[in-house]
């Protein structure tokens, strides 16, 4: 689903900030060699992390689902000098394409890639959060919350992407995903313990504040 006509997206990237040239080799390094290259944040997308992650200035990041790199190094435009975003992948494969890239970037010192199982990883985690980007296992996307929401630092934020599942999460609940994705909406809606909205955005974010 595509919530902006694609003539105004090209707009809309052609007069926000400029894109970094090692993001642009990563776009297109995807692109010729992934299977599912859409998988990728994007040029829109990827601003908007940078941008919030700025206006936040996080110490700590997390990002769960890093696939080729792409938004982990977005948001680590935001981090705090002496900040740390940590990046975890399920895919072993991506490995050598991440590190490619964020070993030409200047926050290669500060991101730290974790390869495994999320829900597997994120118990073992000692840091609190002052940011984190949701973008793995959508069928898990209800437990990751439930895990992350005790490690969030108060006024954190949770940016979860795919909430919208392309439209399948309002005429479409027979797929599983996209029933396990309106499930996880829900129940975030209905949290005492956060305030969010939903941003229809490609395939929908939802900016999650911790109280």
């Amino acid at each position: 689903m595509n919530f902006i006509n694609i003539k105004l997206e090209e707009y809309s990237i052609e007069n926000s900030m400029k894109i970094p040239d090692y993001l642009l080799n990563l776009e297109k390094e995807t692109n010729l060699t992934q299977i599912m290259p859409q998988m990728l944040s994007g040029r829109l997308q990827g601003r908007l992390l940078s941008i919030l992650s700025k206006m936040i200035s996080p110490k700590n990041i997390l990002e769960i689902g890093t696939f080729t790199g792409y938004s982990a190094l977005c948001l680590a435009e935001g981090l705090k000098e002496n900040g740390k975003l940590i990046t975890i992948e399920y895919d072993k494969e991506l490995k050598e394409i991440i590190e490619k890239y964020v070993n030409v970037s200047k926050y290669k010192s500060q991101i730290e890639l974790i390869l495994g199982d999320a829900l597997v990883i994120l118990p073992q985690l000692k840091e609190t959060f002052d940011l984190v980007f949701l973008d793995a296992h959508k069928p898990d996307y209800l437990n990751y919350y439930k895990t992350l929401i005790p490690k969030m630092n108060s006024g954190g934020i949770i940016l979860a992407d795919n909430v919208l599942w392309s439209g399948k999460v309002i005429d479409d609940l027979g797929d599983k995903t996209a029933k396990a994705i309106d499930d996880f909406n829900k129940f975030v809606k209905d949290d005492p313990e956060t305030e969010n909205v939903i941003l229809p955005i490609r395939d929908g974010i939802s900016i999650i504040r911790k109280l």
